[in-house]
């Protein structure tokens, strides 16, 4: 593959053959997911050679004839350095300058920095296409990568550095032409890319709830507690299949397995384990109690979990929270938060938010609106903007998203950071993140969790908790591509004894 791309032959971008498309993606289909083996001849042959712009429209038939990207393809069918080549070929087809942000953010992020990488990138491309890579790392990172240089480098090799950048996007908050054109695609290619959401934790094949529930009985009775008994029973069952056992528990041997699994364990084990014990409706609704009780507020949790959840789990939640702890969700959110984030709250709190696919026409209204309000005061924009991304359909607001990079030439989640602060404007920002890729907010969410000094076990065990039957697995797959190390790795280093061993089995494996 090395050789096909140093002959420099690729067809030229305005090279498109539309009686190919269709049949280079058949060809590719079939010469990897159609068959046992791969033909590495043919992923060459035609990934070395046709123009970019046809090999565009050659992945997107591809997406429709495999179901899945060819991105996933490669990973699936190819290993090792033809992989890895493979798909900088891919990503530098989709769009160079988000290739080379890639690079460059994987070139800086933790400890050391691997300078030889930064400095080939910033002095071949500074010419060329800096201003989109800029753009496309901000995009991607919600960091400029001035900023990204000022933080990781030091001395005349960072100022430097910072003239070949040319500007902090953190500042502007407008896209450049360019960047603009890639933007509005991004947000088109994530309202085409139909994700199948894979949760880690699956049924249990020989269920047999009278079994399990003995055998945690036995691991509970006596003298000590068997830990790995309780580990491996209730992290490889579905909830489904929990709530039976704690029927089963019940009928047999008259007793409460939740009261008796607090007695037996302790600290995060214990959290975890009577998490996973409960229906989703009740932890959820137990995940908002705990965000709110005491002197401070978690607001980031209430935040996520109203954001991220369907209408009916919302409601499903509010009937828990209230057979609990005998008061309205609304009342508790009202009687804790205040102001505009208040109102954002129980608004998604309602369960409210429309459903179904995008209206375009409607989109572009939504969208002239949220550009207009941009203009307006600080509170007229906030109401403006809680009024579309608290009660539109997550499909019509990525409609309504790529529209206001369209009428507005700015970047959505730039200027609700440039114009909004403090909690709104966190909420805001997730709404716009779980629209945009919703695994990617939640690994976003794993790694701010358990990076640099302490971990924030309430969060690692509510998302694990809550996504591990859902999307755990895309949530991993977006964790090592956007933090370069995989989330197994990271529990592995962030936690310890049977707190771990129940978090890995739940995380599904090691990427």
């Amino acid at each position: 593959m090395l050789v096909v791309l140093l002959q420099g032959t690729r067809e030229e971008d305005d090279v498109v053959s539309e009686d190919l498309v269709e049949e280079d993606a058949q060809e590719l289909y079939e010469a990897g997911e159609a068959q046992w083996g791969t033909d590495e001849a043919k992923f060459i042959m035609l990934l070395g050679n046709r123009s970019v712009t046809h090999l565009q429209l050659v992945f997107d038939e591809y997406q429709k004839i495999a179901e899945k990207s060819i991105e996933d393809s490669i990973k699936s069918e190819l290993s090792g350095d033809f992989e890895r080549l493979m798909l900088a070929v891919v990503q530098c087809i989709r769009s160079r300058p988000m290739f080379f942000a890639k690079r460059l953010y994987k070139s800086m992020k933790g400890l050391g920095t691997a300078d030889n990488t930064l400095i080939r990138i910033m002095v071949s491309r500074s010419e060329i296409d800096m201003l989109d890579i800029r753009e496309c790392f901000r995009l991607r990172y919600e960091k400029s990568l001035y900023n990204m240089i000022q933080d990781d480098t030091s001395g005349d090799y960072k100022r430097t550095l910072l003239k070949l950048c040319g500007g902090d996007d953190d500042i502007a908050g407008e896209f450049f032409p360019e960047a603009a054109q890639i933007a509005y695609k991004m947000w088109e290619i994530s309202a085409m890319t139909k994700v199948q959401l894979r949760g880690t934790v699956r049924p249990y094949s020989d269920f047999d709830p009278a079994s399990d529930a003995q055998a945690l009985r036995k691991a509970m009775k006596g003298f000590g507690t068997d830990e790995d008994t309780i580990i491996e029973i209730v992290a490889r069952r579905s909830n489904e299949q929990r709530q039976e056992i704690r029927q089963a528990f019940k009928s047999l041997l008259g007793r409460d397995l939740m009261a008796d699994l607090k007695s037996e364990l302790s600290k995060n084990l214990q959290r975890l384990i009577l998490g996973l014990m409960m229906t989703p409706a009740d932890f959820d609704a137990k995940m908002m109690k705990k965000a709110m009780e005491g002197a401070g507020t978690d607001e980031h949790a209430l935040i996520e979990i109203l954001v991220t959840r369907s209408n009916q789990e919302i409601q499903e939640m509010c009937s828990a929270y209230q057979n609990a702890f005998k008061k309205s969700l609304e009342d508790a959110i009202a009687s804790d938060t205040s102001g505009t984030f208040k109102r954002i709250l129980i608004s998604l709190a309602q369960g409210a938010r429309e459903e179904g696919p995008a209206d375009l026409d409607r989109a572009s209204e939504d969208a002239q609106a949220l550009a207009d309000a941009c203009n307006a005061d600080s509170d007229d924009l906030e109401d403006k903007f809680m009024s579309i991304l608290c009660t539109r359909s997550f499909p019509h607001l990525r409609r309504v998203f790529q529209e206001f990079v369209r009428c507005s030439n700015k970047d959505i989640e730039q200027i609700i950071k440039k114009e909004m602060s403090g909690d709104v404007k966190n909420a805001m920002f997730a709404i716009v993140r779980s629209v945009k890729n919703q695994p990617s907010y939640f690994a976003d969410r794993l790694y701010k969790a358990m990076k640099g000094l302490g971990t924030d076990d309430r969060a690692l065990i509510r998302i694990m908790v809550s996504r591990c039957e859902i999307d755990l697995f895309n949530i991993r797959k977006e964790f090592k591509e956007t933090h370069d190390a995989s989330l197994h790795d990271f529990i592995q280093g962030d936690t310890s004894g049977d707190y771990r061993k129940t978090l890995l089995i739940l995380c599904g494996g090691e990427d």
